[in-house]
Protein backbone atom coordinates (compact mmCIF):
# COMPACT_ATOMS: atom_id res chain seq x y z
CA UNK A 1 0.00 0.00 0.00
CA UNK A 2 0.91 3.42 -1.03
CA UNK A 3 0.06 7.37 -0.33
CA UNK A 4 -0.37 9.68 -2.74
CA UNK A 5 0.39 13.26 -1.53
CA UNK A 6 -0.58 16.35 -3.48
CA UNK A 7 0.57 18.34 -4.62
CA UNK A 8 4.04 16.57 -3.85
CA UNK A 9 3.49 14.03 -6.27
CA UNK A 10 1.13 15.53 -8.65
CA UNK A 11 0.07 13.54 -11.77
CA UNK A 12 3.40 11.26 -12.01
CA UNK A 13 1.68 8.04 -10.21
CA UNK A 14 -1.51 8.31 -12.13
CA UNK A 15 0.30 8.74 -15.58
CA UNK A 16 2.73 5.92 -14.78
CA UNK A 17 0.14 3.74 -14.08
CA UNK A 18 -2.02 4.09 -17.35
CA UNK A 19 0.95 3.69 -18.93
CA UNK A 20 1.58 0.18 -17.61
CA UNK A 21 -1.57 -1.17 -17.77
CA UNK A 22 -2.06 -4.23 -19.69
CA UNK A 23 -5.21 -5.59 -20.13
CA UNK A 24 -8.12 -2.80 -18.31
CA UNK A 25 -8.76 0.24 -17.21
CA UNK A 26 -11.53 1.19 -14.95
CA UNK A 27 -12.04 4.81 -13.89
CA UNK A 28 -14.92 6.80 -12.28
CA UNK A 29 -14.96 10.46 -13.21
CA UNK A 30 -16.45 13.54 -11.44
CA UNK A 31 -14.71 16.40 -12.67
CA UNK A 32 -11.74 16.21 -15.60
CA UNK A 33 -9.59 18.72 -17.11
CA UNK A 34 -6.44 16.97 -17.61
CA UNK A 35 -5.23 16.65 -20.97
CA UNK A 36 -1.93 14.67 -20.15
CA UNK A 37 -4.52 12.40 -18.37
CA UNK A 38 -6.24 11.80 -20.79
CA UNK A 39 -3.90 11.70 -23.69
CA UNK A 40 -2.62 8.17 -21.79
CA UNK A 41 -5.93 7.01 -21.70
CA UNK A 42 -6.42 7.65 -25.31
CA UNK A 43 -3.15 5.54 -25.43
CA UNK A 44 -4.04 3.07 -23.52
CA UNK A 45 -7.27 2.35 -25.23
CA UNK A 46 -5.35 2.52 -28.88
CA UNK A 47 -3.03 -0.31 -27.68
CA UNK A 48 -5.41 -2.59 -26.81
CA UNK A 49 -6.25 -2.06 -23.24
CA UNK A 50 -9.91 -2.01 -22.36
CA UNK A 51 -10.81 1.35 -20.96
CA UNK A 52 -13.78 1.84 -19.16
CA UNK A 53 -15.12 5.54 -18.08
CA UNK A 54 -17.75 5.89 -15.40
CA UNK A 55 -18.47 9.53 -15.66
CA UNK A 56 -20.74 11.33 -13.47
CA UNK A 57 -24.50 12.29 -14.66
CA UNK A 58 -23.99 15.62 -13.01
CA UNK A 59 -21.60 18.17 -11.49
CA UNK A 60 -22.33 21.94 -10.56
CA UNK A 61 -21.31 23.70 -13.25
CA UNK A 62 -19.90 21.33 -15.53
CA UNK A 63 -22.29 18.85 -17.54
CA UNK A 64 -21.27 20.69 -20.50
CA UNK A 65 -17.14 19.41 -19.80
CA UNK A 66 -18.32 16.03 -19.00
CA UNK A 67 -20.52 15.61 -22.07
CA UNK A 68 -18.30 16.85 -24.62
CA UNK A 69 -15.63 14.55 -22.31
CA UNK A 70 -17.56 11.33 -22.99
CA UNK A 71 -18.06 12.30 -26.87
CA UNK A 72 -13.97 12.46 -27.05
CA UNK A 73 -13.44 9.32 -24.80
CA UNK A 74 -16.04 7.61 -27.41
CA UNK A 75 -14.26 8.63 -30.53
CA UNK A 76 -10.96 7.21 -29.09
CA UNK A 77 -12.63 3.74 -28.58
CA UNK A 78 -12.90 4.19 -24.81
CA UNK A 79 -15.91 2.70 -23.27
CA UNK A 80 -17.99 5.06 -21.48
CA UNK A 81 -21.06 4.63 -18.94
CA UNK A 82 -22.90 7.37 -17.23
CA UNK A 83 -23.70 6.83 -13.32
CA UNK A 84 -27.71 7.17 -12.29
CA UNK A 85 -29.47 10.13 -11.58
CA UNK A 86 -30.88 8.52 -8.61
CA UNK A 87 -28.11 10.44 -5.84
CA UNK A 88 -27.73 14.10 -5.52
CA UNK A 89 -24.67 13.44 -7.35
CA UNK A 90 -21.79 10.61 -7.98
CA UNK A 91 -18.64 11.78 -6.58
CA UNK A 92 -16.32 9.50 -5.96
CA UNK A 93 -13.14 9.19 -7.55
CA UNK A 94 -10.96 6.00 -8.50
CA UNK A 95 -9.01 3.78 -10.98
CA UNK A 96 -8.69 0.56 -11.21
CA UNK A 97 -5.92 -1.43 -12.96
CA UNK A 98 -6.05 -4.45 -14.75
CA UNK A 99 -8.28 -5.58 -11.78
CA UNK A 100 -5.13 -6.13 -9.26
CA UNK A 101 -4.55 -2.28 -8.17
CA UNK A 102 -6.98 0.14 -6.95
CA UNK A 103 -6.07 3.92 -6.80
CA UNK A 104 -8.43 5.32 -4.18
CA UNK A 105 -8.16 9.29 -4.61
CA UNK A 106 -9.74 12.10 -2.45
CA UNK A 107 -8.72 14.35 -5.48
CA UNK A 108 -10.50 14.32 -8.87
CA UNK A 109 -8.26 14.34 -12.18
CA UNK A 110 -7.81 18.36 -12.56
CA UNK A 111 -5.23 21.01 -12.76
CA UNK A 112 -6.87 22.50 -9.25
CA UNK A 113 -6.77 19.99 -7.06
CA UNK A 114 -3.78 18.04 -8.19
CA UNK A 115 -1.39 20.74 -8.73
CA UNK A 116 -2.68 23.62 -6.24
CA UNK A 117 -4.96 21.35 -3.21
CA UNK A 118 -3.72 19.19 -0.24
CA UNK A 119 -5.19 15.52 -1.21
CA UNK A 120 -4.86 11.82 -0.59
CA UNK A 121 -4.93 9.03 -2.60
CA UNK A 122 -4.21 4.76 -1.80
CA UNK A 123 -2.51 2.63 -3.36
CA UNK A 124 -3.42 -0.74 -3.02
CA UNK A 125 -3.52 -4.44 -4.48
CA UNK A 126 -4.85 -5.94 -1.51
CA UNK A 127 -7.52 -8.30 -3.48
CA UNK A 128 -11.03 -8.34 -1.33
CA UNK A 129 -10.30 -4.19 -1.11
CA UNK A 130 -10.04 -4.43 -5.43
CA UNK A 131 -11.96 -6.96 -5.67
CA UNK A 132 -15.04 -4.57 -3.28
CA UNK A 133 -14.15 -1.60 -5.78
CA UNK A 134 -14.51 -3.79 -8.51
CA UNK A 135 -18.28 -4.83 -7.54
CA UNK A 136 -19.30 -1.14 -6.74
CA UNK A 137 -17.89 -0.05 -10.28
CA UNK A 138 -19.82 -2.76 -12.19
CA UNK A 139 -22.96 -1.50 -9.60
CA UNK A 140 -22.49 1.97 -10.61
CA UNK A 141 -21.77 1.22 -14.66
CA UNK A 142 -25.24 -1.12 -15.19
CA UNK A 143 -26.97 1.39 -12.27
CA UNK A 144 -27.90 -2.07 -10.07
CA UNK A 145 -27.76 -1.72 -6.16
CA UNK A 146 -24.32 -2.33 -4.57
CA UNK A 147 -24.43 -3.95 -1.30
CA UNK A 148 -21.58 -3.45 0.89
CA UNK A 149 -19.42 -6.86 1.81
CA UNK A 150 -16.22 -4.72 3.62
CA UNK A 151 -16.42 -2.65 6.49
CA UNK A 152 -12.94 -0.87 5.27
CA UNK A 153 -14.02 0.13 2.13
CA UNK A 154 -16.51 2.98 2.87
CA UNK A 155 -19.30 3.88 0.22
CA UNK A 156 -22.54 6.20 0.78
CA UNK A 157 -24.53 6.29 1.36
CA UNK A 158 -24.95 2.37 1.59
CA UNK A 159 -22.39 2.48 5.27
CA UNK A 160 -20.59 5.14 5.39
CA UNK A 161 -22.07 6.50 8.02
CA UNK A 162 -22.06 3.09 10.48
CA UNK A 163 -18.86 3.57 9.80
CA UNK A 164 -17.60 6.59 10.16
CA UNK A 165 -19.51 7.22 13.18
CA UNK A 166 -18.41 3.96 14.83
CA UNK A 167 -14.86 4.74 13.70
CA UNK A 168 -14.71 8.29 15.39
CA UNK A 169 -16.52 6.74 18.85
CA UNK A 170 -13.71 4.07 19.31
CA UNK A 171 -10.83 7.21 19.53
CA UNK A 172 -9.22 6.68 22.53
CA UNK A 173 -6.48 9.42 22.44
CA UNK A 174 -6.93 11.36 19.37
CA UNK A 175 -8.62 12.81 16.35
CA UNK A 176 -7.08 14.38 13.57
CA UNK A 177 -9.55 15.16 10.73
CA UNK A 178 -9.40 17.18 7.87
CA UNK A 179 -12.79 18.33 6.62
CA UNK A 180 -14.20 21.13 3.94
CA UNK A 181 -16.96 21.30 6.35
CA UNK A 182 -18.47 19.09 9.49
CA UNK A 183 -21.98 19.71 10.21
CA UNK A 184 -23.46 16.04 10.33
CA UNK A 185 -25.74 16.15 13.93
CA UNK A 186 -24.94 13.10 14.75
CA UNK A 187 -20.90 13.18 13.75
CA UNK A 188 -21.12 17.16 15.93
CA UNK A 189 -22.42 15.05 18.84
CA UNK A 190 -20.21 12.29 18.66
CA UNK A 191 -16.85 14.68 18.36
CA UNK A 192 -17.94 16.58 21.18
CA UNK A 193 -18.28 13.42 23.27
CA UNK A 194 -15.19 12.40 22.64
CA UNK A 195 -13.48 15.73 23.23
CA UNK A 196 -14.99 15.50 26.96
CA UNK A 197 -13.95 12.28 27.32
CA UNK A 198 -10.41 13.50 27.01
CA UNK A 199 -9.74 12.82 23.55
CA UNK A 200 -7.87 15.38 21.75
CA UNK A 201 -9.93 16.60 18.65
CA UNK A 202 -8.25 18.98 15.85
CA UNK A 203 -9.98 19.72 12.87
CA UNK A 204 -8.25 21.44 9.33
CA UNK A 205 -11.13 22.47 7.21
CA UNK A 206 -14.66 24.39 8.33
CA UNK A 207 -16.84 22.74 11.21
CA UNK A 208 -20.42 23.81 12.47
CA UNK A 209 -19.84 26.33 15.49
CA UNK A 210 -21.81 23.95 18.10
CA UNK A 211 -18.86 21.72 17.94
CA UNK A 212 -16.70 24.46 20.45
CA UNK A 213 -13.21 23.15 19.29
CA UNK A 214 -10.56 24.80 18.08
CA UNK A 215 -10.87 24.65 14.03
CA UNK A 216 -7.89 26.07 11.86
CA UNK A 217 -8.35 26.77 8.38
CA UNK A 218 -6.11 25.68 5.87
CA UNK A 219 -4.84 29.08 4.25
CA UNK A 220 -1.43 28.46 2.46
CA UNK A 221 -3.08 26.09 0.42
CA UNK A 222 -6.89 24.52 -0.99
CA UNK A 223 -8.23 21.93 0.99
CA UNK A 224 -9.84 19.66 -0.65
CA UNK A 225 -9.35 15.75 0.88
CA UNK A 226 -11.69 14.36 3.26
CA UNK A 227 -8.98 12.36 5.84
CA UNK A 228 -9.19 11.28 9.95
CA UNK A 229 -6.53 10.19 11.99
CA UNK A 230 -6.98 8.05 15.11
CA UNK A 231 -5.06 7.61 17.53
CA UNK A 232 -1.70 7.52 15.47
CA UNK A 233 -3.01 3.78 14.52
CA UNK A 234 -5.38 4.28 11.66
CA UNK A 235 -6.98 6.23 8.92
CA UNK A 236 -9.59 6.88 6.79
CA UNK A 237 -9.27 8.63 3.37
CA UNK A 238 -12.57 9.59 0.86
CA UNK A 239 -14.35 11.72 -1.11
CA UNK A 240 -16.98 12.31 1.78
CA UNK A 241 -17.10 15.03 3.82
CA UNK A 242 -18.66 14.55 7.58
CA UNK A 243 -21.89 16.25 6.34
CA UNK A 244 -25.65 14.76 5.94
CA UNK A 245 -25.93 15.04 2.68
CA UNK A 246 -22.19 13.31 1.97
CA UNK A 247 -23.38 10.46 4.49
CA UNK A 248 -26.99 10.27 3.17
CA UNK A 249 -28.09 10.99 -0.16
CA UNK A 250 -24.48 10.79 -2.37
CA UNK A 251 -22.24 8.39 -3.59
CA UNK A 252 -18.89 8.71 -1.94
CA UNK A 253 -16.11 5.99 -1.34
CA UNK A 254 -13.42 5.78 0.44
CA UNK A 255 -10.87 3.38 2.63
CA UNK A 256 -9.61 2.72 6.12
CA UNK A 257 -6.25 1.81 6.57
CA UNK A 258 -4.08 0.45 9.23
CA UNK A 259 -0.81 0.60 7.70
CA UNK A 260 1.97 2.61 10.07
CA UNK A 261 3.89 4.36 7.93
CA UNK A 262 1.22 5.80 5.57
CA UNK A 263 -0.24 7.26 8.84
CA UNK A 264 2.81 8.70 9.98
CA UNK A 265 3.26 10.31 6.66
CA UNK A 266 -0.33 11.58 7.08
CA UNK A 267 0.03 12.72 10.88
CA UNK A 268 3.39 14.77 10.03
CA UNK A 269 1.28 16.09 7.27
CA UNK A 270 -1.39 17.18 9.29
CA UNK A 271 0.83 18.51 12.34
CA UNK A 272 2.88 20.40 9.30
CA UNK A 273 -0.32 21.97 7.87
CA UNK A 274 -1.59 22.97 11.52
CA UNK A 275 1.58 24.71 12.51
CA UNK A 276 1.54 26.96 9.80
CA UNK A 277 -1.34 27.72 8.02
CA UNK A 278 0.98 30.80 6.04
CA UNK A 279 2.78 29.51 2.74
CA UNK A 280 4.37 32.57 3.08
CA UNK A 281 6.18 31.03 6.38
CA UNK A 282 5.19 27.46 6.41
CA UNK A 283 9.31 26.43 5.09
CA UNK A 284 8.90 22.50 5.90
CA UNK A 285 6.00 22.09 3.36
CA UNK A 286 7.03 24.66 0.43
CA UNK A 287 8.27 22.23 -1.84
CA UNK A 288 4.55 20.73 -2.19
CA UNK A 289 3.19 24.33 -3.61
CA UNK A 290 4.17 25.37 -7.19
CA UNK A 291 4.41 28.72 -8.34
CA UNK A 292 1.72 29.95 -10.68
CA UNK A 293 3.37 30.78 -13.95
CA UNK A 294 3.70 34.72 -14.51
CA UNK A 295 1.88 34.15 -18.21
CA UNK A 296 -0.79 33.07 -16.13
CA UNK A 297 -1.51 35.90 -13.89
CA UNK A 298 -1.22 38.17 -16.41
CA UNK A 299 -4.24 36.67 -18.68
CA UNK A 300 -6.25 36.37 -15.79
CA UNK A 301 -5.69 39.97 -15.29
CA UNK A 302 -6.42 40.79 -18.62
CA UNK A 303 -9.72 38.79 -18.73
CA UNK A 304 -11.21 40.10 -15.50
CA UNK A 305 -10.30 43.49 -16.74
CA UNK A 306 -12.68 42.95 -19.84
CA UNK A 307 -14.95 41.45 -17.39
CA UNK A 308 -15.21 44.25 -15.13
CA UNK A 309 -15.03 46.62 -18.23
CA UNK A 310 -19.17 47.17 -17.92
CA UNK A 311 -18.72 47.46 -14.02
CA UNK A 312 -17.29 50.59 -14.81
CA UNK A 313 -20.21 52.12 -16.50
CA UNK A 314 -22.55 51.04 -14.04
CA UNK A 315 -20.71 52.69 -11.22
CA UNK A 316 -20.55 56.04 -13.24
CA UNK A 317 -24.43 55.56 -14.22
CA UNK A 318 -25.32 55.06 -10.26
CA UNK A 319 -23.12 58.15 -9.29
CA UNK A 320 -24.89 60.74 -11.70
CA UNK A 321 -28.35 59.37 -10.78
CA UNK A 322 -27.05 60.21 -7.04
CA UNK A 323 -25.69 63.64 -8.05
CA UNK A 324 -28.75 64.36 -9.64
CA UNK A 325 -30.81 63.63 -6.28
CA UNK A 326 -28.29 65.13 -4.07
CA UNK A 327 -26.71 67.96 -5.83
CA UNK A 328 -22.95 68.18 -7.39
CA UNK A 329 -21.87 69.85 -3.89
CA UNK A 330 -22.06 65.76 -2.41
CA UNK A 331 -18.56 65.09 -4.56
CA UNK A 332 -16.81 67.30 -2.47
CA UNK A 333 -17.80 65.09 0.49
CA UNK A 334 -14.46 62.50 0.75
CA UNK A 335 -16.93 60.01 2.60
CA UNK A 336 -18.97 59.45 -0.28
CA UNK A 337 -15.41 58.49 -2.91
CA UNK A 338 -15.05 56.19 0.38
CA UNK A 339 -18.36 54.45 0.41
CA UNK A 340 -18.30 54.06 -3.34
CA UNK A 341 -14.77 52.17 -2.72
CA UNK A 342 -15.97 50.12 0.01
CA UNK A 343 -19.07 49.29 -2.02
CA UNK A 344 -17.68 47.75 -5.02
CA UNK A 345 -15.03 46.10 -3.36
CA UNK A 346 -17.59 44.63 -1.39
CA UNK A 347 -19.09 43.71 -4.58
CA UNK A 348 -16.19 42.34 -6.22
CA UNK A 349 -14.98 40.22 -3.12
CA UNK A 350 -18.55 38.40 -2.81
CA UNK A 351 -18.44 37.35 -6.77
CA UNK A 352 -15.24 36.15 -5.94
CA UNK A 353 -15.85 33.89 -3.23
CA UNK A 354 -19.59 32.61 -5.00
CA UNK A 355 -17.33 31.44 -8.12
CA UNK A 356 -14.77 29.93 -5.33
CA UNK A 357 -17.58 28.43 -3.55
CA UNK A 358 -18.24 26.62 -6.44
CA UNK A 359 -15.79 24.73 -6.27
CA UNK A 360 -17.20 23.21 -2.72
CA UNK A 361 -18.51 20.11 -3.97
CA UNK A 362 -15.80 18.72 -6.01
Amino acid sequence: MKLIYQPRDGATPLLTAIKKATKSIDIAIFRFDRTDIEAELKAAAARGVKVTALIAYVNRGGEKHLRALEMRFLDAGITVARSADDLIRYHDKLIIFDRKTLFMLSFNFTHLDIDRSRGFGIITSNSKIVQEAIKLFEADCTRTSYTAGLETFVVSPVNSRKVLTTFLKRAKKQLLIYDPEISDPEVVRILQDRAKAGVEVRVIGKASKRLGLKVLKLTKIRLHTRTILKDASQAFIGSQSLREAELDSRREVGLIIREKKIVKQLIQCFESDWRSTDATTDNAMKKDEPEVPKQHVVRATKVLAKELHPLEATVKKAVKRFVAEAGEDVLGDKRVKTTVKKMVKKAIKQAVKEVANGTKDN
